[in-house]
């Protein structure tokens, strides 16, 4: 695990934006069977989730159609609520960061570290809006 003073402002930069962090794996089963559309973000220390993913979930949030539920995990840190997320995941291999949609349950979207790593916040962005018109 991390050092929890080191990820307190990433875990903040995210929640600032009305984003609820699951910590148990109970939580994130909860989460997931709310009805309607559903955003899971794998956050993470990496620099692509300080460079792309948090800023372009930040700008995704701005868009006219957003899910109603909005959730955040924290990879290396709440472990087995981690694990718990990526069981809805599947097929989609483990990757942080990682961003879900899912929609009354069932997966919809998924932004992987490859979709992630090298974009601009911008580019990423635009991935997240184009769902969230599609699905909510």
């Amino acid at each position: 695990m991390y050092d929890p003073d080191l990820v307190q402002p990433m875990r903040e930069e995210v929640t600032r934006l009305g984003v609820k962090e699951l910590k148990t794996p109970q939580e994130v089963e909860t989460a997931v069977q709310k009805p309607g559309t559903t955003l899971i973000f794998v956050n993470s220390v990496c620099g692509c989730a300080a460079g792309g993913a948090r800023p372009g979930l930040k700008l995704s949030l701005l868009n006219k159609k957003k899910p109603e539920n909005l959730f955040t995990v924290f990879a290396g840190m709440d472990l087995q609520a981690v694990e718990k997320a990526r069981e809805f995941f599947k097929p989609y291999r483990p990757s942080s960061p990682q961003i879900a949609i899912m929609k009354d349950g069932k997966l919809v979207k998924m932004l992987q570290r490859q979709d992630i790593e090298g974009k601009d916040p911008a580019t990423i962005a635009r991935s997240l809006t184009e769902a969230f018109d599609q699905y909510c």
